[in-house]
């Protein structure tokens, strides 16, 4: 049994049993692959994939519980060249961050300019996607960090630490009526069109939830992921603008009014999470205490070492009073 063998398996079932793909992603042969796979269901005296022809159909009760081991193997595997970078060559690495549009435009810029200055020799990917996209991308160590506030149960499988709360703001032409209310209701709100997130972005659900528990059906219009396409629609006149606060700069969107609306809608709060068992070298713990000050390496690994779950996400409740308002 080889290493190459299990990152091949390991692979291919990640590629939805596509030789072809998977072969492309290791920069090797897809018959090379199908070959190594072969070798190793031999070795092992199980299948792994079930075939109809040439073509992999799924993965056998066998090859399930192979595959978790695989997993945790090729993870280990990769500790091991972290833990060795980690002495040998302290400054020096990758960190691959996913995360959705309003928390890379947004949030990150100062963290991440103040993280290059400390740390010239690490290189920085960032990947932008939905919070299943996200969660996907940490779970499968496509990134080391994931960064969400949406739909949190995609990242079960993840240490997830609360970072900052924040709150929304409604945007409005200076001609529009509302810019002349002193304090906003949702019923003031529901009069117009509304421009706003797509459902499962950046806190789009508490939204819902305020007009629902209300009996209000607010009139959304038009939805997107990036705040600064909301804005150019409010420009447009199509609607009146819900977007996270940060979202709104008071040099670049001096055309439009911002309107407070915190005492409308639940607070929701931004998580950054990894995979447990991750090996976290020292730049990827200054990153977390970079954008959440009020998390320490020792509370970062008491989480990171509770192994239930539930247990996990108890303890991580239990921080939210202490989660601040604000980015780092």
């Amino acid at each position: 049994m080889k290493i190459r063998q299990l990152r091949y398996i390991y692979e291919v079932a990640r590629r939805g049993l596509n030789v072809t793909a998977a072969a492309e992603a290791l920069f090797t042969s897809q018959p090379g692959v199908s070959k190594q796979i072969r070798l190793l269901e031999e070795e092992l005296g199980v299948d792994i994939f079930v075939r109809n022809g040439k073509h992999l159909t799924e993965v056998t009760p066998a090859g399930q519980r192979i595959l978790e081991y695989t997993r945790r193997l090729l993870d280990e595997e990769q500790n091991i060249q972290r833990i060795a970078e980690e002495f040998h060559d302290t400054d020096r690495g990758d960190l691959s961050i996913a995360t959705t549009h309003t928390q890379a435009r947004y949030a990150l810029p100062m963290v991440i300019q103040a993280f290059r200055k400390r740390y010239p020799k690490v290189s920085l990917h960032l990947h932008q996607g939905s919070p299943p996209q996200i969660a996907k991308f940490a779970a499968e160590g496509q990134a080391d960090f994931a960064i969400a506030t949406e739909a949190m149960h995609h990242f079960d499988t993840l240490v997830m630490l609360p970072c900052y709360r924040w709150n929304r703001c409604v945007l409005v032409k200076p001609e529009h009526p509302l810019a002349k209310v002193p304090r906003l209701s949702l019923a003031d709100i529901a009069k117009y069109p509304i421009v706003t997130y797509t459902f499962g972005f950046t806190g789009r659900s508490k939204l819902d939830q305020a007009f629902a528990a209300h009996g209000l059906r607010p009139d959304v219009v038009l939805t997107a992921v990036d705040a600064d396409v909301i804005k150019t629609y409010v420009r447009l006149g199509l609607g009146i603008g819900i977007v996270a606060d940060m979202a709104y700069d008071e040099r670049s969107d001096k055309d439009l009014v911002r309107l407070p609306v915190d005492h409308l809608f639940d607070a929701s709060i931004t998580h950054i999470g990894f995979r447990r068992g991750l090996f976290l070298r020292g730049y990827m713990v200054d990153f977390l205490q970079q954008f959440a000050p009020h998390l320490s390496r020792e509370l970062i690994d008491e989480i990171a070492a509770i192994a239930d779950p539930e247990q996990r996400r108890q303890r991580t409740r239990e921080l939210i009073p202490e989660v601040p308002s604000s980015i780092a």
